[in-house]
């Protein structure tokens, strides 16, 4: 059981350094989380709507969360800890494409590349790119400011309130179940997990402690402020600064999408050696 309760205090450890990541102070930090939604939006859209052959157009795609990574002080290597369960998934997408599309479709090397390798690889960098970019603007904006702006973007209150109250539930519960598991375990030193008699009222329990803590919760957001309207995170001024990295970004989404950057690229620096 001591293996259980580990995992449920890493949970609870994982919750609070994505706060902790939230509530860093950088460049991407400082931008309006509207505006970082937005972009994000944007770039989930455009990253998609590439086809399933278009693997060189695709790449240029990671200069987003490239850039991101850098100005945010977010590291790398923290993005694949914390999705190291869900990337499995991700690039679990489109693994038997090779064997429905075995077309030749390019040469590299002398070596053909089918169809349905292209189409594997790409599909792998787009649930990748996607979820990077999730990620920044979750490891980059606190989740009061990122339902404020969801309530500028006009989504209807009930939802963002239980995005909100869901994000904040799960950790309550997390944390009273580690400390009901610590407690149980102290009654009854030496026997392994919860005994099945005991399920029901174990899980009586922590619904009803759960509840208490998440009213105790929830009575500390109205003391803050909170009726609904995020009214103590929409003081934030969306500035022409925030306007500028939006529009700016669309621009750069918009050229990768309709031009072929990296063949361009590809001609110039060809070019450049002859």
């Amino acid at each position: 059981m001591m293996i259980a309760m580990n995992q449920m205090d890493r949970s609870l450890l994982a919750l609070r350094e994505m706060d902790a990541l939230a509530a860093g102070d950088s460049p991407v930090h400082r931008f309006h989380p509207a505006a970082k939604l937005l972009t994000t939006i944007a770039y989930i859209a455009v990253t998609v709507s590439f086809g399933k052959y278009q693997l060189s157009g695709l790449l240029v795609m990671i200069l987003y969360p490239a850039l991101l990574f850098s100005l945010s002080g977010v590291g790398v290597a923290t993005c694949l800890r914390k999705l190291r369960f869900v990337l499995p998934l991700v690039l679990a997408v489109g693994l038997f494409n090779p064997l429905l599309d075995r077309a030749t479709v390019l040469t590299v090397g002398g070596v053909a590349v089918s169809g349905g390798v292209v189409s594997m690889v790409t599909l792998m960098l787009k649930g990748v790119f996607c979820l990077a970019a999730s990620f920044l603007l979750v490891a980059t904006t606190p989740i009061d400011d990122l339902c404020a702006a969801l309530r500028r973007l006009h989504v209807p209150s009930m939802l963002v309130t239980l995005l909100l109250l869901t994000y904040r539930y799960v950790g309550v519960m997390t944390e009273e179940l580690s400390v009901m598991t610590d407690a149980y375990h102290l009654r009854a030193p030496g026997q392994k997990g919860i005994r099945f008699a005991a399920w029901g009222s174990f899980l009586g329990q922590l619904l009803l402690r759960s509840m208490d803590r998440a009213d105790e919760l929830y009575g500390s957001m109205q003391l803050r402020g909170f009726s609904g309207s995020f009214a103590y995170a929409e003081s934030k001024r969306f500035t022409l600064r925030d306007a500028a990295w939006l529009l700016a970004w669309a621009l750069v989404f918009a050229l990768c999408r309709f031009v072929d950057v990296s063949g361009v690229l590809g001609t110039l620096l060809m070019g450049g050696k002859q």
